[in-house]
């Protein structure tokens, strides 16, 4: 029998029923299939330490990971306070952002009357939301790697996530329904982003270019190598993420249905296909398939397919993976070509495959898709990848601009960036007081309780 959640119409930007209003009785099933969801998008974040922490030097690795758990825990903090409130509240600026007192620490979602306007339990919608939050904000830190200091960096993702990701969120998340009024480019310019290629991608892109920037490059940098020192960590990285995707694209339907089904296995189709186009690059170009170009293929495939896993056919979903996978393999090397040290290529893969995702939309988008709309080569003129050109475009420059911004008052506060000598020297020991790998046997005396004390002398 078809349920009531499965009849209504859904917006095409994600799994909210356009007459969600309607829906006052939590679903068990759907419920169980977004905490599973949550938990998976919670083990992005580890799985981005992992995949961040191989990419750099070894001098630098802990300090790479802090920022992603640092990350994860200021972020949290912030979005029970305000950020849910700024993304998902009554609109109060013409589409611009949400009611930042509306959900205070998420007090007003702890009764269960709070749950009418979902088949889930809104205050764990609300957390899986806060995850996207954390996974965004902490994809930025990549591109300044091995030079930042983490103190200055926490100062800065609150900051972002109030001022940059929250309205971004709002503007591209926020669905209107009965007595509640969104965001603009999902419900004024009609804007089809499923699971963030904007909000998510775009925007974690463009802050991490005006980061790097206002950080300035590495001591050495297009000189010195400055290799992975540990790619066994990328790919179990990679490996987990990939995992995570799941849980965060097709957890975006928000409900355990046939939406869920599709755009889980246009996450899957477009991994795979991400990976062999970056490999396929690399081996004509350098003569070499290397484990890095499979892991960030892979991660490029996914970032596409972001926005658009809900908008496309399996098949759609290859090539879209396939043409992130090559077209991020090229746009990394920009990095070098015009002077920003980009670390990890946040720019070349986040920001460049969400265009490629969000702008494929426009391109290559199926009515027999969940979302419903037809691209350009499906007969749908050129209406739907205006509105995505339009999104893209507004993100991208908001989120460059502000996160510059932000960036400049933290450093002119506090500074941003490590003294040089602490730099050369591994900021893990400076930052830290720790180092990843104890290599170096240590010499003195065995003190342990288990020895006796001729043994000890």
């Amino acid at each position: 029998m078809t349920s009531l959640t499965d009849a209504l119409p859904v917006n095409a930007h994600s799994g909210l029923p356009a007459l969600a209003a309607h829906l006052n009785a939590i679903n068990a099933g759907d419920t169980a299939w977004l905490l599973a969801a949550t938990a998976l998008v919670l083990l992005m974040a580890p799985g981005l330490a992992l995949f961040y922490g191989g990419m750099v030097r070894s001098k630098s690795v802990l300090n790479m990971m802090m920022m992603t758990f640092g990350a994860l825990a200021v972020i949290t903090v912030i979005w029970v306070l305000v950020g849910y409130s700024l993304a998902f509240g009554d609109d109060v600026g013409g589409g611009l952002l949400g009611d930042p007192f509306q959900h205070f620490g998420l007090q007003s979602l702890v009764p269960a009357s709070a749950d009418t306007w979902l088949s889930v339990p809104v205050i764990l919608f609300a957390v899986f939301q806060g995850l996207f939050c954390v996974i965004t904000g902490a994809l930025v830190s990549g591109a300044i790697a091995d030079r930042a200091r983490f103190g200055a960096w926490i100062v800065f993702v609150s900051v972002w996530t109030v001022l940059v990701y929250a309205p971004v969120a709002h503007w591209v998340f926020d669905a209107d329904h009965a007595g509640h009024a969104g965001g603009w480019l999902v419900n004024r310019v009609g804007l089809v982003d499923f699971a963030g290629g904007t909000a998510v991608e775009i925007c974690s892109g463009a802050s991490a270019l005006a980061l790097a920037l206002v950080v300035g490059t590495r001591v050495g940098f297009g000189k010195d190598p400055m290799r992975p020192h540990n790619l066994t960590l990328v790919m179990l990285g990679a490996g987990l993420l990939w995992f995570g995707w799941f849980g965060f694209n097709a957890g975006s339907a928000l409900r355990a249905d046939h939406t869920a089904a599709v755009v889980f296995v246009t996450t899957l189709c477009a991994g795979a296909a991400g990976s062999l186009g970056w490999l396929a690059l690399e081996r004509v170009r350098d003569g070499h398939a290397t484990s890095l170009g499979a892991a960030s293929g892979m991660v490029a495939g996914l970032v596409a397919i972001t926005p658009s896993c809900s908008s496309l056919s399996p098949l759609g979903a290859l090539v879209m993976g396939a043409a992130a996978g090559g077209i991020c393999a090229l746009a990394v090397g920009l990095k070098y070509r015009y002077g920003y040290d980009d670390s990890l290529d946040v720019v070349g893969v986040h920001l460049v495959g969400g265009l490629v995702g969000t702008l494929g939309i426009g391109l290559i988008a199926t009515t027999a898709a969940p979302a419903g709309v037809d691209g350009l080569f499906y007969g749908g003129g050129v209406d739907q990848l205006g509105k995505q050109t339009l999104a893209a475009g507004v993100v991208l420059v908001y989120a460059f601009v502000v996160s510059g911004i932000i960036g400049m008052a933290v450093d002119r506060l506090m500074g941003l960036r490590i003294d040089e000598e602490h730099e050369v020297g591994g900021i893990d020991l400076v930052i830290h007081a720790e180092t990843a790998y104890d290599l170096h046997a240590t010499s003195g005396t065995r003190t342990s309780g288990l020895l006796g004390p001729r043994d000890q002398n």
